[in-house]
């Protein structure tokens, strides 16, 4: 064998075989070798390390897939919370406006809905205040009404004129209570076709008047009575056709409706506010709700009223 060749012997059982190769082909072969031993070793702790990183990013996949369940889930409980806050603001909304026609407020578009609560935040206690200060509910057990409040031809003098208040049916002494927190302006006899009558002062410049009654001295002007106190007796005295009272409610030398004032309560207080336009109900809630106190006028004249 020459220095430039070297040999292979394979042998088995039939015998051994001899191959010659060169040592250029032989330090290839050797080098072959190696590369492959170091690839397979290298391929191997690569495999191992994509083994790991394919376990770290499943772990992470399953991890974004719960994460992402989550916020699925969240997500879908949100638009439902918002969807029912959405309806409970456009409930909100729609009494809003509603009590602002009643009490004919403007919904100003600059006004947050903070503020516009606050212009109509009628409390419990602001509620009892109203009820307390302007006139409600019946002067005298509820018989029923005889004459209505309006144009009427006059059962005595058979002409047509203007009743300004409600005549409510009532026999002879029934008593009589103050249907608000008031001073007593007039209690005597009057020349006019009231006969004897009282004139309650209440705040915010209502006034109350109770005409045709006994000639009993209950109150005196210029006392304090509270809603519900006795003010004196139904009768039949002055111009009157027959036994019965006589109820005025009035704002400021206004006539108003009395059957309003007669059923208003608590839980129709703010039809009533839509019933009775002539009042400007916005500044009087506002002084309400504020604590405010309004003066009211000096008593007026009443123009003579024949029953």
């Amino acid at each position: 064998m020459s220095k430039n060749k070297f040999t292979i012997t394979i042998t088995d059982i039939n015998g051994s075989k001899h191959f010659y190769l060169s040592r250029i082909i032989k330090k290839i072969v050797f080098y072959i070798i190696v590369f492959i031993f170091f690839f397979l070793v290298f391929s191997g702790f690569y495999i191992k390390y994509l083994d790991d990183k394919l376990s770290d990013l499943s772990r992470k996949r399953e991890d974004l897939l719960r994460k992402n369940q989550e916020l699925i889930q969240s997500n879908e409980q949100m638009q439902k919370s918002i969807e029912e806050k959405t309806q409970e603001y456009a409930a909100i909304e729609d009494k809003i406006i509603s009590f602002e026609r009643a009490l004919g407020l403007e919904n100003e578009q600059n006004l947050t809905i903070n503020d516009r609560l606050d212009n109509l935040k009628l409390t419990n206690e602001d509620q009892t205040k109203i009820l307390s200060q302007i006139p409600n509910g019946f002067p005298i057990a509820n018989k029923g009404v005889t004459g209505s409040f309006g144009w009427r031809e006059h059962p005595l003098l058979k002409r047509r004129e203007f009743h300004p208040g409600i005549d409510l049916r009532a026999e002879i002494g029934t008593p009589i209570y103050a249907t608000a927190n008031a001073v007593v302006e007039f209690a005597g006899y009057s020349d006019n076709g009231y006969g004897y009558n009282v004139i309650l002062l209440h705040n915010f410049g209502f006034k109350t008047v109770f005409a045709h009654m006994m000639r009993r001295d209950v109150v005196k002007a210029g006392q304090y009575v509270k809603k519900g106190d006795l003010i004196g007796y139904s009768g039949n005295t002055g111009l009157s056709t027959g036994p019965h009272l006589h109820y005025e409610v009035r704002f400021i030398n206004k006539t108003l409706e009395p059957l309003y004032f007669l059923k208003l309560q608590r839980n129709n207080i703010s039809n009533f506010f839509n019933q009775e336009r002539r009042v400007p109900w916005q500044s009087l809630v506002k002084a309400i709700t504020q604590r405010q106190i309004i003066p009211v006028q000096k008593q007026q004249s009443f123009p003579q009223v024949q029953e």
